[in-house]
């Protein structure tokens, strides 16, 4: 099976019940506590996933010595059409640094700031 070159992310908060809630309320996903192997002091909660789909999947993780912020990696999470969620983001406490633009035939995104400063982008093809 061919795969992205990505195969896990982590994005770094603080406090991790404001975080889940703003990406459950923008994706209008689910998150799932991800129990840490002994001798991890972490707290991590994952995106939804199916193992051996192709694709990634991640968390958010509050561990010390990870700080949030911008200027680090960006993810961008796949969306039918990225307005929608892009839609919900300042209702849910983050925003918007660039909206809905087309990057041509690679279709269309947006990026936003979560509200810990995490710039993450969203990304659909119509």
């Amino acid at each position: 099976m061919q795969r992205n070159p990505v195969g896990w992310f982590e994005i770094y908060v603080k406090d991790m019940a404001s975080a889940r809630r703003f990406y459950e309320t923008v994706l209008a996903v689910k998150l799932s506590p991800l129990p840490m192997p002994g001798g991890i002091d972490a707290e991590m909660v994952a995106f939804p996933m199916e193992m051996g789909a192709a694709g990634a999947a991640g968390a958010l993780v509050k561990m010390d010595g990870f700080s949030p912020g911008a200027g680090g990696t960006m993810v961008y999470f796949s969306c039918e059409d990225c307005a929608v969620e892009s839609g919900r983001v300042v209702a849910a406490g983050g925003r918007i640094k660039e909206e809905k633009s087309s990057i041509g035939e690679y279709g269309f995104a947006a990026a936003a700031f979560d509200p810990e400063g995490n710039v993450f982008g969203l990304h659909s093809m119509k």
